[in-house]
């Protein structure tokens, strides 16, 4: 075979990718959302975080509203870490996330299950997420484990510390759960530090991550604010994960779906960086559109896909590790 040298200057692509803006239109997406931050603002429920902000240099009003300056959204933007390693209880299981790296979770927060006894339909129990747990830690080609059902066998506010204990019983890869509030996180990372050696340890190898919500459009309520700012104070990795729905609780076109998107995950990003300085944060996000015949959201389907496009794409402008929802 005839044998063939790298040509000079020869420039190769790195592989597939999929080029959603040109850079005018990441920056004509970043100046829409710090109009949106700081002359709209967004409603912030817990009082501690509107203190924070408040004492940051934000405008913060009696119902709540937050109106956030253009400067602490970029400072926080570029204090926040380009890279992250998600620390398994295994170190030949940890994951390091950063620009150009892709790696899989599983699809998480079923409701329901089929019995693989009985057929019947039913509500899922802690033992069903024990049991799932195994499963995914078997797959070579999931990176880390998110909570794939809930313990609703259990009590509802206990029920993301039971689902916490079926997982890091069952896997020795990095789990990313719901924490519910504040409180959970707390006593979760308690657990944690057990798993790992001891509270020391944890601070270096932290087998566990949160994710929490904004409520679209362009709120961060109580939960959301406990678990973004305690997470951050114990050097915990937080997913903060937009939902919004074009056409629901977001503008019905795409591009306004993304700046309200955009304006929500910043505004988490700022309070975290607000907290502590230097705080682990993902961007990320599970938003779609509105099926308008029964108001349902839909995934898989094109829309989903291009916004999670645009996403994933905004996160890389912004040099910040995502987490986006597939169809």
């Amino acid at each position: 075979m005839t044998s063939r040298n790298m040509p000079a200057g020869f420039k190769s692509s790195g592989g597939f990718s999929l080029n959603v803006f040109t850079n005018d239109e990441f920056d004509a997406v970043h100046r829409a959302t710090l109009e949106v931050l700081g002359e709209v603002g967004v409603f912030v429920q817990k009082q501690e975080a509107r203190e924070i902000f408040r004492n940051a240099g934000a405008r913060v009003y009696e119902d709540g509203l937050v109106k956030i300056p253009p400067f602490l959204v970029e400072g926080a933007i570029r204090s926040a870490p380009s890279s992250l390693t998600l620390a398994g209880r295994d170190k030949s299981r940890d994951v390091v996330i950063e620009g150009g790296r892709v790696s899989f979770t599983n699809f998480g927060e079923g409701i329901c299950i089929i019995d693989h006894e009985t057929g019947e339909l039913r509500a899922t129990t802690k033992s069903d997420l024990a049991t799932m747990t195994r499963l995914i830690d078997s797959l070579d080609v999931i990176s880390v484990i998110e909570r794939a059902v809930g313990s609703q066998d259990k009590p509802a506010p206990m029920q993301a510390i039971h689902n916490y204990e079926a997982m890091v019983n069952n896997t020795t890869k990095h789990c990313f759960l719901g924490p519910e509030n504040g409180h959970n996180v707390e006593t979760i990372l308690r657990m944690a530090a057990e798993a790992v050696g001891g509270a020391e340890a944890l601070m270096d190898r932290c087998p566990v991550s949160f994710i929490t919500c904004p409520v679209s459009p362009l709120r961060l309520v109580e939960d959301c604010c406990e678990i973004i700012m305690t997470s951050a104070r114990n050097n915990a990795t937080v997913c903060i994960l937009s939902m919004a729905m074009a056409g629901g609780s977001s503008p019905v076109h795409l591009a306004g779906t993304l700046v309200n998107h955009n304006a929500e995950i910043l505004a988490g990003i700022t309070l975290a960086q607000l907290t502590r300085r230097g705080a682990k944060v993902i961007y990320g996000s599970s938003s779609t559109a509105m099926y308008l015949k029964n108001a349902s959201a839909v995934v898989g389907t094109p829309e989903l896909g291009m916004l999670n496009a645009a996403v994933a794409a905004m996160s890389r402008y912004y040099l910040l590790p995502s987490w986006v929802a597939g169809g």
